[in-house]
C-alpha cells in the first residue's frame, strides 16, 4: 500500500514511521509512506500557503492552489482534478469529517493507495473539499492544531491491517473493535503478582475452553464499558445466551 501525506510540517512524521510496526511494514515492502511538504508546491518568491479568510474573522485559511498542485504532481496529472478523484481516496482530515473507527480502517486497508491532506490553522479552502477530496475524516469531537496527528492515527490503523504487518497470522482480527467487541484481558508471567493470579483456564492448555473464556470476557467487557457496540456486533447464539446471563447478573446485582 502507498500512503501520501500532504502537510506543512513534514518533520512531525519522521520518528513515528521509523519505529515499531510501521517500520517493519515498510521494511517488508507492505507499506510505503511518502510525506510531501505543501509549501513546495506554492507559487511565488515567498511560497505563501495560507491567506486571511474572505469576509473577515480570525485565523488563516490554507490556499487551494498548492494543495491541488501537490496532489496532481504526486499522481502524475496535469490539471484534471476529477481524474484524480476517480483513482483512489483523497482524504481531507478535518473535525467536520465522518468519525474514524475500525470499520473505516478496514475499508481503507483494502485500497492500493491513499492520499491524506492535513488541514491547518482555521481550515482549508472549501474548494479543496468540493473538487479534490473524496472523503473527510475526523478522529474525534475535538479540535487539534492540525491534521498531522489524525494522519498518523489513520496511517497506523490502516498499516497494521496489511497482511503480514503484525507478524502473527490473524492478530488484527483479535483486536478490540475488529469484530465489534472490546478485547478481553491478557496475562503473562509471573503467574502470581502481588497476590493476584492468572486465571486457571489460561494455564489449563485446553484450547477450546481458553477460546470460550476469551470470547466471554470480551462480551463481558463490552457489556460493562461500551454496551452500545453490542447492537452492531457479530454475535452467534452462544454469545446471545451469555449476554442473557450478564443481563440476569445485572438485574440481581441491583
Amino acid at each position: 500500500m502507498q500512503i501520501d501525506i500532504l502537510t506543512l510540517f513534514p518533520e512531525l512524521f519522521t520518528t513515528h514511521f521509523e519505529t515499531s510496526i510501521l517500520k517493519r511494514a515498510r521494511d517488508a515492502g507492505l507499506l510505503n509512506v511518502s510525506v510531501h511538504n505543501i509549501r513546495d508546491y506554492a507559487q511565488g518568491k515567498h511560497r505563501v500557503t495560507d491567506e486571511p479568510p474572505y469576509g473577515g474573522g480570525g485565523g488563516m485559511v490554507l490556499k487551494p492552489e498548492p494543495i491541488f498542485d501537490a496532489v496532481q504532481a504526486i499522481i502524475g496529472l496535469n490539471s484534471d482534478s476529477n481524474q484524480a478523484r476517480n483513482q483512489f481516496p483523497i482524504i481531507l482530515l478535518t473535525p467536520q469529517g465522518r468519525l474514524f473507527n475500525q470499520s473505516i480502517a478496514q475499508e481503507l486497508a483494502t485500497e492500493n493507495r491513499l492520499i491524506l491532506i492535513c488541514g491547518r490553522y482555521e481550515g482549508v479552502d472549501e474548494r479543496v473539499r468540493q473538487q479534490l477530496a473524496t472523503d473527510e475524516i475526523s478522529i474525534g469531537d475535538y479540535v487539534l492544531t492540525g491534521g498531522e496527528l489524525a494522519a498518523l492515527i489513520v496511517t497506523d490503523a490502516v498499516a497494521r491491517l496489511q497482511k503480514g504487518a503484525l507478524g502473527a497470522e490473524g492478530a488484527a482480527e483479535a483486536d478490540s473493535h475488529a469484530d465489534g467487541l472490546l478485547e478481553g484481558p491478557h496475562y503473562t508471567r509471573p503467574e502470581t503478582f502481588r497476590g493476584m493470579q492468572v486465571p486457571d483456564v489460561l494455564r489449563s492448555g485446553h484450547a477450546v475452553k481458553i477460546r470460550q473464556w476469551r470470547r466471554e470476557q470480551a462480551l463481558r467487557r463490552t457489556w460493562q464499558r461500551r454496551p452500545e457496540l453490542l447492537l452492531n456486533a457479530n454475535l452467534d447464539e452462544e454469545d446471545k445466551q451469555f449476554l442473557m446471563i450478564l443481563a440476569e447478573e445485572s438485574i440481581h446485582g441491583m
